[in-house]
């Protein structure tokens, strides 16, 4: 649960900033990172303070992308000497759920190993704490499903620099953005299964449904046959909803909308609203 002070007094009334997740068409890392850049982030501060990581080789590449004629910002984390990742969409691939077609330049990485990253960086100590219990989450939850330990959870993708991005990322945007309170909608997942490096699995995958059950997230599945909710996204939205639940009544200052990068019969889409309600 984020914990945030930036409510303010107007006249006699105590107004709260409330971040609310529209999870309409799932969650995913990538969409939850352009949603937010999509608020009004400044790109020049948010670059800023991603230099602080200092990782080599990591750049961001934003676009405005339409989903159903609906803009939408993309964000694609470009390694050095790659192109930009058109499939760094999270889902399909699980390693030990997914990866994006990097292999030869990922390395594997373990809770630990991503916790020294984060802690050697000159990031705020806010956005060092709310990185490393999304990744924590997600560590829990991996090993839960493969049944080992946390020490033993190898991160193909999340350890690779483009997924990091997308954790890190979020907790930078949440940052500066500074609400006071975040609530979610319930999510939304597909149906059906998809194809990883260890076989069919179902979807929700079991990483997924793992987050949710050790947050208590209410989901439930529409007639979509692809996966809508992937481990990282379930994990940011566990980690940073406080409720889920319709949206409240509240004065809305401004939208914005994350893009997937699958082409499918609803918008892959994300939709945050950021506004101020009474308290």
């Amino acid at each position: 649960m984020l914990q945030t002070t930036s409510t303010k007094q107007s006249g006699e009334e105590l107004h709260m900033k409330l971040l609310y997740f529209d999870c309409c068409s799932g969650i995913s890392g990538d969409m939850t990172l352009g949603a937010l850049i999509d608020l009004g982030i400044d790109h020049k501060r948010f670059l800023e303070e991603m230099d602080k990581l200092n990782l080599e080789g990591l750049k961001f590449e934003f676009s405005t992308v339409y989903k159903n004629g609906i803009g939408c910002t993309d964000v694609n984390v470009i390694l050095e000497d790659e192109e930009p990742s058109h499939e760094h969409s999270h889902e399909h691939n699980h390693e030990p759920h997914h990866e994006h077609g990097h292999e030869k330049h990922h390395e594997h990485r373990n809770l630990f190993d991503i916790e020294k990253i984060i802690d050697s960086s000159s990031l705020s100590e806010r956005v060092k704490s709310l990185s490393k219990a999304m990744f924590n989450r997600l560590a829990r939850a991996e090993a839960k499903v493969h049944r080992t330990t946390i020490e033993n959870i190898h991160f193909h993708e999340v350890g690779a620099l483009d997924s990091i991005a997308d954790i890190i990322g979020t907790a930078v945007c949440i940052d500066i953005l500074n609400p006071d309170r975040i609530m979610s909608s319930p999510l939304h997942d597909g149906t059906g299964f998809i194809t990883c490096r260890h076989g069919i699995i179902p979807v929700p995958v079991p990483a997924t449904m793992e987050i949710m059950t050790q947050a208590s997230i209410p989901f439930h599945t529409i007639e979509v046959e692809n996966e809508l909710i992937t481990p990282t996204g379930a994990t940011i939205i566990a980690t940073l909803a406080e409720a889920f639940g319709n949206i409240p009544a509240m004065s809305v200052i401004q939208v914005g909308y994350g893009s997937g990068k699958r082409e499918m019969e609803i918008p892959g889409i994300l939709r945050v609203v950021l506004g101020e309600c009474n308290i």
